[in-house]
């Protein structure tokens, strides 16, 4: 099919992080990576505006929690990617420094991708930053309308757990990720991959793109 882009080998797959992602955004499919590692050739790297661990947490509000995750490579020195897969999360709002270096990242960074992968408000850093003009994608239903404004040049799919074009994959909400994440591992890597990936993480896949129960919660 056309939309399979020639990979290089082993795949260069980087995660831009930045303080307040969403960690299910991010570990989910990490976690689909880390197994998928133990069979296919593929190398991870983890961007963010510096070297200084990144927290989950958005802001210092007392009682909340986070986990810190370390970078390996600054936006400034990345090192050559094939995929890059951007979560989402309450600190990807607003016009920071932080935020706009990541949009500057991605603008940058996508005419030498392969892939790009986009997890719930991820989609919004991608469409601020112009890759997705023109194109077909979803987003986080819970924050529909917030994202949808980031982005009128996109052709936004409400009734969507993922949507595919060209070598951009978007998803829904958070646990989408895992959804998305398997469905482009069954795509490049071969469907028995994803499946024992699943099975090895006792996941329940949705592999129907147009599942999207939160869309009719939302009144999409």
């Amino acid at each position: 099919m056309t939309d399979l882009q020639p990979l290089d080998n082993p795949v260069r797959i980087g995660v831009l992080l930045f303080p307040g992602f969403q960690a299910l955004d991010a570990f989910g499919p990490l976690d689909c990576i880390n197994i998928l590692s133990r069979t296919s050739n593929v190398t991870l790297s983890l961007l963010s505006h510096t070297l200084d661990p990144v927290s989950t947490k958005y802001s210092e509000t007392p009682g909340t929690t986070g986990q810190e995750v370390v970078p390996t490579h600054t936006y400034e020195a990345p090192p050559p990617l094939d995929v890059l897969l951007i979560p989402g999360g309450r600190g990807s709002r607003g016009s920071g420094p932080i935020v706009l270096a990541a949009i500057r990242f991605i603008k940058d960074t996508y005419p030498s991708l392969k892939y790009l992968i986009t997890v719930c408000t991820g989609s919004g850093l991608a469409a601020r930053a112009g890759v997705l003009d023109g194109k077909r994608a979803t987003t986080n239903k819970m924050a529909w309308k917030d994202m949808v404004a980031l982005g009128p040049e996109v052709e936004w799919i409400p009734h969507a757990r993922w949507v595919t074009d060209g070598n951009i994959w978007t998803s829904s909400g958070v646990s989408a990720g895992i959804d998305v994440t398997l469905a482009w591992i069954g795509r490049v890597f071969g469907e028995e991959k994803a499946k024992m990936i699943a099975e090895g993480i006792e996941y329940t896949r949705h592999e129907d793109p147009n599942y999207d129960p939160f869309a009719e919660l939302y009144g999409l």
